[in-house]
């Protein structure tokens, strides 16, 4: 077990690797002068000189590489004075830090990684993304929560009633459904039940987790504006979870030994839940746990839409506004969540099933 979780280990880390390769291989080369970007159009040659060497665009590209690697890494190398001259910088933008080994001007500390800071704001961004985050996480929590609910129980209806109207709208729902693109089916929901019948539903067409009080007294929770989001989101996933689950109980109620419990006398209810249902399930764990992940990244466009403040409208406001530290940050903390919660999946497979560990 050990050398499987080892294994996991390592080809997360490998593609983190190449994740944020690609990544600053992609932004560095995007046109757009980012000192420029922090000075306006109308500064002085000398001025876009010295940001470039505070951001250390002046150097080559490998040396560039090298430095954004030093920063992403927990145990970096860095230099006390005279930083300009070298490829790692100062220490300073680090802290807090713990110095593990210190010689002369050179030393290497134990940090966070650091993603560096945004242009247009300046605030650090992982400020930014640490503020983001929590809307992101509970806006995908809630969508694979319908997703799984509403789907399971739709998928054992229409299997137990295989062929009739029931089991025949479920099958149209769901391709429907995963055909329908994330970005159209916001436009839809948004339009239909926050604009049409906005005065049935009570909905907002936009609105973020905290609404400020019109009377002045701080902002307070209004769940109602997570509604449309997290069903918009859990279009697809619900779909797929439909699907998978009729099939796998549709296979389940073909084998013999439903067929023995059947004729020993069981309920066709206690057939369903204690022996169907349980062996029925385990595509379906391996189905929400896939797409809870894929949620966690694919929220942009419904956030943007909704104007949920997440991830997703960091990322687009940073690439309207040429932030790329705001959008590399946030493209490589999705590809940090995806990693984990894959190896968190592998290992709970392999926990539960030996054959998967020899894989």
């Amino acid at each position: 077990m050990h050398r499987f979780i080892l294994k996991r280990l390592y080809y997360g880390l490998f593609v983190l690797f190449g994740v944020i390769t690609l990544v600053f291989l992609l932004f560095n080369v995007l046109p757009g002068d980012p000192a420029r970007m922090m000075l306006g159009q109308r500064a002085d040659m000398a001025s876009v000189e010295a940001i470039n060497r505070e951001l250390g665009l002046d150097r080559p590209l490998m040396l560039q590489y090298l430095g954004f690697l030093n920063d992403l890494s927990p145990v970096s190398f860095h230099s006390v004075s005279d930083h300009s001259a070298m490829w790692f910088p100062d220490s300073a933008r680090y802290a807090p830090f713990i110095t593990l080994v210190s010689a002369g001007d050179a030393r290497v500390l134990l940090k966070k990684p650091y993603l560096r800071r945004s242009y247009q704001s300046k605030r650090k961004v992982s400020e930014i993304i640490a503020q983001a985050f929590p809307n992101t996480m509970l806006l995908a929590v809630v969508a694979m929560s319908f997703a799984a609910i509403a789907g399971i129980f739709t998928g054992i209806v229409s299997a137990v009633r295989k062929g009739s109207w029931i089991d025949r709208a479920s099958l149209i729902i769901s391709v429907f459904g995963m055909s329908l693109p994330s970005f159209f089916a916001a436009i839809l929901m948004a339009w239909i039940f926050a604009f049409v019948l906005a005065d049935y539903t009570g909905l907002n067409m936009f609105g973020s987790l905290f609404t400020v009080d019109d009377f002045g007294r701080g902002e307070y929770p209004d769940l109602k504006n997570l509604i449309l989001p997290a069903l918009t989101l859990g279009i697809r996933p619900l779909a797929v979870i439909t699907g998978l689950t009729r099939n796998s109980m549709l296979e389940v109620l073909s084998q013999d030994y439903i067929r023995t419990a059947r004729a020993k006398g069981l309920s066709y209810y206690r057939v369903i839940t204690r022996h169907a249902l349980r062996n029925a399930l385990n595509p379906v764990v391996t189905a929400v746990s896939g797409w809870f992940a894929s949620l966690m990244a694919g929220a942009v466009f419904v956030e943007y839409v909704f104007d949920w403040k997440g991830i997703g409208v960091v990322i687009v406001n940073g690439l309207e506004k040429y932030d790329f530290p705001v959008v590399m940050g946030a493209v490589l903390f999705i590809a940090v969540m995806l990693v984990i919660i894959n190896i968190f999946v592998d290992i709970i497979y392999g926990l539960l099933d030996p054959r998967v560990r020899l894989a």
